[in-house]
């Protein structure tokens, strides 16, 4: 070990374990946010909604609380550290639990709108999770670190869908307002774990300590084709989530086979998140994105097939293992594209982009559903796709091993 390393150890080393698992357990937690808002958020949106092309604006809305608060989030982080962002994040999720719980009651849309956006600005607080957990190891680390904290979503994907299915119904005149309830008492668990979270405090410098500047470092080849990858990936996996739990309903399916097909797409969004990170040392990150785009490719063609209970089912798995391979790997290449001081603002940026573009696919969803069925959701699926490829390959990432910046 050199001298240089030896002297940056102590910074990261110390709390390493403690940090990651500390990080994968909030994950599994709050993970579970996520999860019930899309089980529930466009059902209730469907009774709710003054339009029924309205109804799954309150994921919409989701979405764009966590592109609105991406940016924020990192800003909070880099004045005051990442434990910070990490309580502001889930007093937002103790929020949406508690606001949604009332629009239900009083049935006001506008008002659960207004509860998916703190839960959206709670998952965008919760996506930071996995380059806090790369912060914490050494670079020949890191991927693993990303994907042992994404493991956690797998017990999200089991937390979320079974929290829905077994309170939906104890308050029988106010659907899922139990759930909701229960959710915002889970931000509070989480909240409790996140305190015991011991990171690197963030460090006052002047503009060489700052690092480059974003413009700069947005122009690099890797980094344009990892925030492709990252938002095509994310952007149809949001597209067909959203729609699906709905089109089940819409096809006569019921609730409980939409909880749990969501389960199973959770749990494969997060399970391969076990070996992601040894996959990517050996592979290559962006060879694991491509995997992740035909498999993402291939959960389309599966919907176009049919849409009986098992053809659901495996679109929706086939679409949270794409998700997985895209979006783990287009994270790993997130991190080799800046220097440690420029990690919160790029982290940020990378995250701003995603979820800024994923609106478009959530806002999309209800329109595409209502007005044209579910497969012309699978069909408008698949162009974007081919993007992603091209941008990898025009951009050389395939090619050329990844520089320190």
């Amino acid at each position: 070990m050199t001298k240089e390393a030896q002297a940056a150890s102590p910074a990261v080393l110390p709390n390493e374990r403690g940090n990651v698992a500390r990080l994968a357990i909030a994950q599994a937690l709050a993970g579970a946010n996520a999860t019930i808002v899309y089980a529930t958020g466009a059902v209730v949106g469907n009774t709710l909604a003054p339009d029924k092309a309205l109804a799954t604006l309150p994921i919409t809305i989701f979405v764009v609380g966590m592109a609105a608060c991406t940016l924020p989030a990192g800003a909070v982080a880099q004045r005051h550290g990442r434990r910070a962002a990490f309580l502001l994040g889930t007093g937002c999720g103790v929020l949406v639990g508690l606001l949604a719980a009332l629009a239900v009651t009083l049935g006001s849309f506008w008002l659960f709108c207004l509860a998916t956006f703190f839960g959206g600005a709670y998952a965008a607080v919760v996506l930071t999770f996995r380059f806090a957990a790369a912060d914490c190891v050494p670079a020949t680390r890191r991927a693993r670190a990303i994907s042992a904290v994404m493991a956690g979503g797998v017990f999200a994907g089991v937390i979320g869908p079974q929290l829905v299915t077994h309170t939906m119904d104890l308050w029988p005149p106010f659907l899922f307002v139990p759930t909701y309830l229960a959710q915002a008492a889970v931000a509070v668990l989480c909240a409790l774990v996140l305190a015991g979270v011991r990171l690197p405090k963030p460090k006052a410098g002047d503009s060489a300590e700052r690092g480059r500047p974003l413009a700069e470092i947005a122009r690099q080849p890797r980094f344009i084709s990892a925030v492709t990858a990252g938002v095509i990936s994310y952007l149809i996996m949001n597209l067909v989530m959203t729609s699906a739990p709905l089109a089940m309903r819409l096809c006569g399916l019921s609730q409980d086979d939409a909880n749990l097909g969501l389960q199973w797409h959770v749990i494969a969004m997060y399970g391969p998140s076990f070996i992601t990170g040894r996959v990517i040392a050996r592979f290559g990150a962006p060879r694991v994105v491509s995997v992740g785009l035909l498999l993402t490719a291939c959960a389309a063609v599966v919907g176009l097939t049919g849409i009986t209970v098992g053809h659901f089912w495996l679109t929706l798995i086939f679409l949270g293992l794409g998700w997985n391979f895209g979006f783990v790997g287009a994270s790993a290449m997130v991190v080799e594209c800046h220097r440690p001081e420029e990690r919160t603002k790029v982290q940020s940026l990378n995250d701003f982009l995603v979820f800024g573009l994923m609106v478009v696919g959530s806002f999309a969803s209800g329109g595409l559903l209502n007005s044209y069925g579910w497969e012309m959701v699978c069909w408008v699926s698949l162009p974007p796709l081919l993007i992603a490829v091209a941008t990898l390959w025009a951009t050389g990432s395939f090619r050329t091993r990844p520089v320190t910046p």
